[in-house]
């Protein structure tokens, strides 16, 4: 009989929560209505279509919730994503138009997800003069002279310690071994921290964790990914350093170091260079920090796994860049080398338009770290052809889900072998 009585009193509540849902949906759509606003569906009460647009597709598509509503309703609609209304434009002369406007005719709206784990402070949220402030600091750190210095030499330092550790002939995850790439030399110039020391793989964990929160929905129930991120950067443990802890830590162990004279690193990191060149507190730091791994790493690794699967189907452009880089370790081949350039640097006109060709962004939201980048990509695609063939293991593809992700994180086999004589 328990079991009866119960639903028998949380019956009544239940219907008072959906009659309480459907008449706060039909309100909204009543003033909605006042409004000039594209065609489209809110969905469900709260959760809107937020679970159709998360589901995962082919990146080489739209996938079903995209293709269905501009089908039906053009390539501009509204819908309820994240808890928001929201306006989705998959128009690229729009997205450009928006983009070049920020701050002026539009302000950055992110899922509450993002601003509750990156931070108030967060580059990625900020507005106004403090975005303009915070992005300066990171445009000035990761600026020519310094990847020049600092980024380029760690950056193949860790490439090829990465390459060197592949196992040969043996299947393994690439998308992991890009992930250790980029976080490393990441951390290496933010704090100073070597890979494989402890607190260096402490924090990486913790960043995984924090990473799964940022793209899930923002619902603080013990269990999901959304709660255990705002736990690791918003709560102390007293068995495991969250990543606020160890910046804060870290930032009084440098300003000690300064004061006794003893600081060996100065601005060679960001650490430093934020001590000497700004007034910014811990947590700031902290959100800033987040901010630049978030940027940094993230999309750096899954860029660097797309060019091992995409080129694996493409051996003449793996022959042609090969030769593209033997030519230029050879003096007087400066010239050609340059026409070899321009050919893989060249967007045809017939798939693209160079306007609508934006994979930095645009505006004051462009990408603060597009040189970085670049820089990354060149170094790991110079030392990968030049030293290894690798073959795609297992089948898999790249799937949309907040950023490309392959289900298997793309398992390869790789050969070692040398085209420099």
């Amino acid at each position: 009989m328990a079991p009866v009585i119960i639903l028998f009193f949380l019956f009544p509540t239940l219907l008072v929560l959906l009659v309480a849902a459907l008449s706060l949906r039909n309100s909204e759509s009543r003033k909605t209505k006042c409004l000039n606003l594209p065609p489209g569906s809110m969905g469900w009460p709260l959760i809107g279509e937020t679970i159709a647009f998360r589901r995962q597709h082919p990146c080489n598509s739209l996938g079903e919730y995209m293709e269905d509503r501009i089908n039906k309703y053009g390539r501009i609609y509204k819908s309820n994503l994240f808890g928001a209304p929201t306006i989705v434009s998959a128009d690229a002369e729009l997205n450009r138009f928006v983009l070049m406007n920020d701050d002026r005719l539009f302000v950055p709206s992110f899922p509450k997800s993002v601003a509750d784990i990156l931070g108030k402070t967060s580059m990625l949220v900020l507005t106004g003069e403090m975005h303009r402030y915070m992005k300066s600091l990171a445009v000035n750190f990761m600026g020519i002279a310094r990847l020049r210095a600092n980024f380029l030499v760690d950056s193949e330092r860790y490439v090829v310690q990465n390459l060197e550790s592949w196992p040969e002939n043996t299947p393994f995850p690439a998308k992991e071994e890009a992930c250790k790439i980029t976080f490393n030399l990441m951390v290496k110039n933010i704090l100073s921290m070597n890979p494989g020391e402890e607190e260096t793989e402490r924090l990486r964990k913790l960043y995984m964790s924090f990473m799964k929160g940022v793209i899930a929905l923002p619902l603080n129930i013990p269990g999901t990914a959304y709660r255990k991120a705002v736990k690791v950067t918003h709560t102390y443990s007293p068995f495991l350093s969250t990543i606020l802890k160890v910046i804060e830590r870290l930032m009084e162990e440098r300003i000690q170091k300064k004061k006794e004279g003893t600081d060996s690193i100065g601005e060679a990191d960001l650490l430093g260079f934020i001590l000497e060149q700004s007034n910014l507190d811990a947590e700031q730091f902290g959100d800033l920090l987040l901010g630049l791994l978030f940027g940094g790493h993230e999309t750096s690794s899954t860029a660097i796994t797309l060019v091992l699967y995409f080129l694996h189907d493409c051996p003449k452009a793996v022959e042609q860049l090969r030769v593209c880089l033997i030519l230029s370790l050879v003096a007087g081949w400066s010239s050609h080398l340059t026409r070899l350039l321009l050919r893989f640097q060249t967007i045809s006109g017939s798939t693209a338009r160079i306007d609508n060709y934006m994979p930095f962004g645009q505006g004051l939201r462009n990408c603060a770290g597009l040189e970085l980048a670049k820089m990354e990509i060149a170094v790991f695609l110079h030392h990968l052809v030049l030293n290894y063939d690798w073959e795609i293991a297992e089948p898999d593809e790249p799937l949309a889900y907040a950023f490309p992700e392959f289900a298997k994180g793309l398992p390869i086999k790789a050969r070692k072998v040398s085209f420099i004589v």
